[in-house]
């Protein structure tokens, strides 16, 4: 097994040299040019406190095409009833933290360490990560982060403090990029939820070339709003 370390360069191995479980290399560090390479190039890092910088590029990998987004009866219904008001990029900071903080089941700590939530909301400030925020009465209750580039958005992280608040901001994110005709959500990594919510595994090589595709489009660089949601 053969697991590279990064240099001062901002450079990364090529995917297909990944490790069966998709660790690809260690070290670096998060600055925007290193990040958006990372997700150009398919992989994202994932890491614990007091560990260094790990890079992984799953296969396969676990995607959401737009149109084929999956909404149970019971979820509508939730939707239809306006429990809750939707905002997009007015809490960034918010929620990422709220998402380090979240309570996750079999999983000890949170990957998104104080170095990641620093990147990240630099990335923010940049115009590349955006947020999708569930509120209730001026309180935020749930909600998610990621990185948009070119027609591609990076789902990093979500949490919920209130029933059912992630999955219907998850809904509203993936209606406002289906209507900018994103090609794919890249969720990562696998769960119950989004397979049950029309997400499927697809081979890393195939990811690869649509991500490659994808990217040759503009990004729409800076503050996403619910007006233009609104507008469409």
């Amino acid at each position: 097994m053969t697991i590279f370390l990064l240099s001062d360069k901002i450079a990364f191995p090529p995917p297909h040299l990944a490790e069966k479980e998709g660790l690809i290399a260690i070290g670096g560090d998060l600055s925007e040019k290193r990040l958006l390479l990372a997700y150009q190039m398919g992989i994202f890092p994932w890491y614990s406190k007091d560990e260094p910088i790990m890079w992984w590029t799953p296969d396969p990998r676990l995607v959401l095409y737009p149109h084929e987004l999956k909404i149970s009866g019971s979820l509508q219904k939730i939707i239809r009833k306006n429990i809750f008001s939707i905002r997009i990029d007015t809490a960034f900071d918010q929620v990422v933290l709220s998402c380090a903080h979240a309570q996750r089941k079999k999983q000890d700590g949170t990957w998104i360490v104080e170095d990641m939530i620093t990147a990240y909301c630099h990335l923010h400030k940049t115009g590349y990560a955006h947020s999708f925020e569930a509120w209730q009465d001026d309180k935020l209750v749930g909600g998610l982060y990621g990185v948009s580039l070119g027609r591609c958005f990076f789902g990093e992280s979500m949490f919920s403090n209130q029933s059912n608040a992630s999955k219907v901001t998850f809904v509203f994110l993936v209606e406002y990029l289906r209507q900018r005709s994103f090609d794919l959500i890249d969720c990562q990594v696998t769960t119950d939820h989004l397979l049950r919510s029309g997400a499927r595994e697809i081979p890393r090589k195939r990811f690869l070339k649509e991500i490659g595709n994808s990217l040759k489009k503009s990004t729409l660089i800076g503050k996403w709003s619910l007006e233009s949601f609104l507008d469409k």
